[in-house]
């Protein structure tokens, strides 16, 4: 009997107790299984935009939510190539997506989102301020959501999210083999206040990662290039 490598609740919103997802010193199956295949699309995607880096990233090889809401997984460093290679290829049954995102809520009760840049491998690409988990974000080969949310924030927007207060639990939103946690965190100034700091620290950037902040003040009429997680938060919020 083929035992499942991921159960999870699709396309649907639903709070997370703990989670518990280790990094494994193993090399990813999936990796493995295609090194050629990740090899050549890697040249078709680096010859498109020359700026792509190969960094390293974790996949997952294993990601459940039990009984009691905990998340229990399974990762692996991977190139960055596999990755990109996946996201062409979804379906397969041995690898999953998992990232954070901190879901920025202003005083005013907006939504601040980023665009992506255009050299980005997500150009044009509308989400929360985030990035995939790195080795960085293992404490004792324990994903450290937070840690990574207040990186990726800090590097992408200028924000700092140490002292600023937000949710108790983590959420869950899955689908199509790509799985994100995300905990709302309530800033101080009204929207267009976070907006413009957003834009003044971007401007003081040599390269930066976004173009720029996108505020959201309703879950209609989401901008072009918004993700289905965006969308589905979106919903979940306002609604």
């Amino acid at each position: 009997m083929t035992v499942a490598k991921f159960e999870l609740p699709r396309d649907q919103i639903v709070p997370v107790t703990a989670v518990e997802v280790r990094l494994d010193p193993g090399p990813h199956p999936f990796e493995l299984e295609n090194v050629a295949a990740i090899e050549a699309n890697w040249r078709q995607e680096h010859a498109a935009n020359p700026r792509l880096f190969d960094g390293a990233m974790v996949l997952l090889s294993e990601l459940k939510l039990d009984g009691q809401g905990r998340l229990v997984g399974r990762c692996h460093n991977v190139r960055f190539a596999t990755m990109l290679y996946w996201r062409k290829n979804k379906g397969s049954p041995d690898i999953e997506h998992c990232f954070a995102q901190a879901a920025l809520v202003s005083r005013d009760g907006a939504l601040v989102a980023v665009r992506m840049g255009p050299h980005t491998a997500n150009a044009g690409r509308i989400y929360f301020a985030a990035g995939s988990f790195e080795a960085v974000d293992f404490v004792q080969d324990r994903a450290d959501i937070a840690a990574n949310m207040h990186r990726e924030v800090k590097e992408e927007t200028g924000l700092d999210l140490g002292d600023v207060r937000h949710e108790p639990l983590y959420h869950l939103h899955s689908i199509n083999g790509s799985t994100m946690l995300f905990r709302r965190y309530f800033l101080a100034d009204d929207a267009d206040v976070v907006a413009d700091g957003i834009r003044t620290f971007v401007a003081s950037e040599a390269d930066p990662e976004i173009e720029g902040p996108v505020v959201i003040r309703s879950a209609q009429n989401l901008p072009e290039g918004a993700l289905n997680h965006l969308a589905a938060v979106a919903r979940w919020h306002f609604g």
